[in-house]
């Protein structure tokens, strides 16, 4: 049985109920693949290489004699790893880079095994194209700004919990895009992975509703944000969530009191050239005398300042709202009111 081409929105909408089967080399499903897909590499990353070298300095043919020598040693393999990720089911969405010889050729071995297959017309190729056009579609960002220490992230969630669209770059990146930002996260995604998670995301939303989203640098962490977004939530309408320095500064205590000694003074130790080295000392003191909250005092100097430029240069209207609290519950209630009162 022939599989199935399928255009990219086809092949997305199918994979709420069959598994996709990336059948690229590791290295290539590392830098970038569709959310939730599975590797089965047909070819390692050192084999990919000789393959491509074969097509490229000698023809076609030998790449393929090159291929087939190093898949033949495999195929039972691979197709036990097929058949497991198939399920009960029996049915995989497959593709590889642009839909060619290794997609067709994994396609051929899993419908060998009974398994139903459908390929992705242009392959991975065709995603990014596709990623690229969502990434661009016009959204109604409704933007929170707030200084180090406010809580936005977790507001976020509280909005997402009240019914709210809302976007958390923070989350995607697993970064909270400061110099503290990589402690108890994950590691960050490469930025065209970041950009294939944000699609999902983007993806289901409507873009004539509110969409709240944290106001961001372009950078977060090492992931970077995609122009047409980042031009999105810079001419988008801002609410300023002002908080005290001190309740922000209690709230990083909770956020941060939990890792050694040692991780904190690391990420103090990068920020040294721009709080100084007498700022920089006390901090570390604060840290070896367990002085949490000393310690986030003076770090906030710094990141107030930083944050407080950043929004003067890049946001010329923005809306002040006073908060007396750090709770992200009161403070998404405070938001939603602020919206309705708006006529967002």
């Amino acid at each position: 049985m022939m599989a199935e081409l399928l255009q990219i929105e086809s092949f997305i909408s199918l994979s709420a109920r069959f598994p996709i089967i990336d059948v690229r080399a590791p290295l290539e499903f590392r830098q970038g693949h569709i959310p939730g897909a599975v590797n089965i590499p047909l070819f390692d990353d050192q084999e990919r290489k000789v393959v491509g070298t074969a097509y490229k300095q000698v023809n076609k043919e030998a790449a393929m004699y090159a291929g087939l020598e190093f898949a033949g040693k495999k195929l039972v393999r691979l197709a036990k790893e097929g058949e497991r990720a198939a399920g009960k089911n029996k049915t995989l969405l497959v593709h590889c880079w642009r839909g060619g010889m290794r997609s067709k050729s994994m396609v051929w071995l899993f419908e060998t095994m009974g398994i139903t297959c459908y390929l992705l017309e242009g392959g991975y190729k065709s995603y990014r194209s596709n990623v690229r056009e969502v990434l661009a579609t016009p959204l109604n960002l409704l933007v929170i700004g707030g200084r180090t220490g406010s809580g936005k992230t977790a507001i976020l969630h509280q909005l997402s919990l009240k019914g709210e669209q809302m976007i958390d770059l923070e989350g995607l990146a697993h970064h909270k895009g400061s110099a503290f930002g990589a402690l108890g996260e994950l590691d960050q995604p490469s930025s065209e992975q970041f950009e294939n998670e944000l699609c999902r995301v983007i993806l289901p939303l409507d873009s004539e509703k509110i969409t709240w989203i944290e106001d961001e640098s372009r950078n977060v962490g090492k992931c970077v944000i995609p122009g047409e977004l980042f031009s999105m939530m810079r001419e988008a309408d801002m609410v300023f969530l002002d908080i005290s320095r001190e309740l922000r500064a209690r709230h990083l205590v909770g956020d941060y009191a939990q890792y050694g000694q040692g991780e904190l003074r690391t990420c103090v130790l990068k920020i040294e050239k721009r709080l100084g080295g007498d700022r920089t000392r006390e901090a570390l003191e604060a840290i070896d005398q367990e002085d949490y909250y000393q310690t986030a005092m003076i770090t906030l100097h710094y990141y107030d300042k930083a944050y407080m430029y950043s929004l003067e240069k890049n946001h010329e209207h923005y809306q002040v709202l006073s908060s007396l609290d750090v709770d992200p519950v009161h403070n998404a209630e405070l938001l939603i009111m602020y919206e309705k009162e708006r006529g967002f």
